[in-house]
């Protein structure tokens, strides 16, 4: 299923994509399920696949809505944890960013181990809402397109071939970067955590209509212009040993977010550097999840 969060008549909603419908199973008043994506995700841990599978049949029957009048929101809008993010997750992306930081980075090599840091879950945003740009803050924002694993289970020092079962669903993420802010603190939370600065979305889809996240296309483009097009097959550490790493401190829990990397083409890597300006539109598409679109307006 592809999985919604949506204001509709100014009420939140938790929703499944039918084509170019939501089904909202709020509407009915004989749900008696989740009324949040939280709710759902904490109902899968408990249940796991027969919860998903009560919501795909009352779907088929409850009331639904063009999706165009809904108002999309992040799958979920605002996470109990911050999104944990790796680095350095595309050997071609390690190779650029060397070659644009040869002052800063030393090493091109693939990196011995997973690099992990995380974004303020305060800058979680919609996948359609404009992205502003303060240059008090940063006159060097940048676009990072990967894909996201959503925790579906909680688990501590998950073996990497168990690591799939505790995975609820896939999105895709935009991890907008404030490269001066990097550079200058030396470490990547106050770069990556500006806000509005981590478009999610638009769907979450389930684990079981990705049976392999490792063969999905992603891409992102900049005012209609391709900038990165890569392959989740290039990771240099699988989703399997990403969680499985990760979860040695501390567990993973439900409903967190786990951003797997960017490819090659991020903008301050470009000769010349580009960075996203007022008015530019970035795009985020990874392969059977979906497509985040945000505008870059003035603060």
């Amino acid at each position: 299923m592809k999985l919604l969060t949506g204001l509709y008549k100014n009420a939140q909603h938790l929703g499944v994509v039918d084509g170019d419908r939501a089904r909202l199973p709020a509407l009915d008043p004989k749900w008696r399920g989740p009324a949040d994506m939280l709710a759902l995700i904490d109902a899968f841990a408990d249940g796991g696949a027969d919860t998903l599978a009560e919501l795909r049949a009352f779907a088929e029957t409850c009331p639904d809505v063009p999706l165009a009048e809904l108002r999309l929101m992040s799958p979920i809008p605002r996470p109990r944890q911050n999104v944990i993010c790796l680095g350095w997750n595309y050997l071609d992306h390690v190779s650029e960013s060397a070659s644009a930081s040869k002052a800063e980075i030393k090493e091109t090599k693939r990196p011995d181990a997973v690099i992990v840091f995380t974004k303020a879950a305060a800058c979680v945003c919609g996948p359609y809402d404009d992205i502003p740009s303060d240059p008090e803050i940063s006159k060097r924002l940048d676009w990072e397109v990967e894909l996201g694993v959503v925790i579906g289970r909680a688990g501590h020092k998950i073996a990497p071939e168990n690591a799939l079962e505790h995975v609820f669903g896939y999105t895709v993420v935009n991890d907008i970067s404030a490269r001066e802010l990097q550079r200058l603190h030396k470490q990547f939370y106050l770069g990556k955590s500006v806000p509005k600065s981590c478009p999610v979305g638009p769907f979450i889809v389930t684990a079981d209509e990705i049976p392999d996240p490792q063969a999905l296309r992603i891409t992102s483009r900049v005012n209609g212009e391709v900038k990165q097009d890569a392959s989740t097959a290039d990771q240099i550490f699988d989703i399997r040993h990403a969680i499985a790493t990760i979860s040695k401190s501390p567990a993973v829990e439900p409903g967190d977010i786990i951003a797997t990397g960017t490819p090659a083409g991020v903008g301050f890597a470009r000769t010349p550097p580009e960075y996203l300006q007022v008015g530019d539109l970035v795009e985020c598409e990874i392969e059977r999840v979906g497509v985040l679109r945000n505008r870059i307006v003035a603060a």
